[in-house]
């Protein structure tokens, strides 16, 4: 068989284009901050004979033989998310961090209604609401963000929004702010207003799971997540929510938007939650935010100026409009 072969004996292109890329890696600054590095347990869990396996459903119930095995991968996923956040109940099925946004809003919405989320030019995700993006033309997106002076999130104007406009749901988190972000403020806002909040925290997962981030977890009533970036694992989605919504979570995330979920990935994230609770996850967690802070003042040294005068997380934005370089 074909498959018992190397990649490069058997598709010599794609072999030398995994070699080039290997190199890359290895001989180049990565200063791209939803990227990270996944550890050789991740990479073998995902390269793993899992991809063959049509599972869809949910453990035990599923729509095809054979699934005692992936039950209990997917069990295992379940659990340690459940563990590592203190969360209630965790879907790990979702394909990524997009799809885990699109499958809360299904549980939580109806097409066109009102829902607050950041603006992608202040900080926030083409899946809070971007008019190009589904999410803004499914629901009715109401934008807040950052204080022009101060360059940081305005509680109070993000209060004054959600009272004028009353949406049924308040979307926080970012895909680009360097700050912390208070969840417990969100949690009050939304509660002032009758609405629910659900927290992306795609970029700060591994900083929360070390709890060197403040967690949403216990202020929201669902929380979604990408799998990589500073949690490590596998590109992917999870999402966390309460038991109440458990069935809806679930049910929007499969049979909703997906078909057979990829268990390969799913075994991955196993590891990776895994690997997150070990003891050294959080000293490299905390050695990120020490970097990411001596760089910060580094480049300030030289003249830069940093959007926000510097950064909480592992985030650092560089305002190079002096420079006359737009972005």
């Amino acid at each position: 068989m074909s498959g018992k072969r190397a990649l490069g004996q058997v598709d010599p292109q794609i072999g030398a284009a995994l070699q080039r890329e290997a190199k890359r890696l290895q001989n180049t600054i990565n200063l791209i901050a939803a990227e990270n590095y996944a550890g050789p347990a991740v990479l073998e869990a995902q390269g793993s004979l899992l991809t063959n396996k049509y599972a869809e459903g949910y453990p035990p119930r599923r729509y095809y033989a054979g699934c005692q095995d992936v039950d209990a991968v997917e069990r295992l996923a379940i659990d340690r998310a459940k563990e590592l956040f203190r969360a209630e109940h965790a879907n790990v099925q979702a394909h990524s961090g997009a799809q885990a946004n699109m499958a809360a809003y299904f549980a939580l919405l109806d097409y066109g209604d009102k829902v607050m989320g950041m603006s992608l030019s202040h900080g926030g995700h083409l899946t809070h609401g971007a008019a190009v993006n589904f999410s803004g033309r499914s629901y009715r997106f109401i934008a807040y963000g950052v204080d022009r002076e101060t360059e940081r999130l305005d509680y109070e104007e993000v209060e004054r929004i959600a009272r004028e406009h009353r949406p049924k749901l308040i979307v926080a988190g970012a895909s680009s702010y360097p700050r912390v972000i208070d969840f417990e403020r969100f949690h009050h806002i939304a509660e002032a207003v009758g609405a629910k909040l659900m927290v992306d925290m795609a970029h700060l997962a591994g900083l929360v799971a070390a709890g060197v981030h403040p967690s949403p977890v216990p202020w929201a009533e669902v929380i979604t997540s990408t799998s990589h970036k500073t949690l490590c694992g596998p590109r992917g989605g999870f999402i966390l929510c309460r038991r109440d919504l458990a069935h809806a979570i679930d049910a929007a995330v499969f049979p909703g938007l997906q078909g057979g979920p990829l268990m390969h990935v799913i075994a991955a994230k196993a590891v990776a939650f895994w690997e997150a609770m070990q003891p050294g996850f959080e000293g490299y967690q905390r050695t990120v935010l020490e970097n990411a802070s001596l760089l910060a003042a580094e480049l300030q040294r030289l003249g830069l100026r940093l959007v926000s005068g510097g950064t909480d997380n592992h985030l650092i934005l560089v305002d190079l409009t002096a420079g006359g370089i737009t972005g």
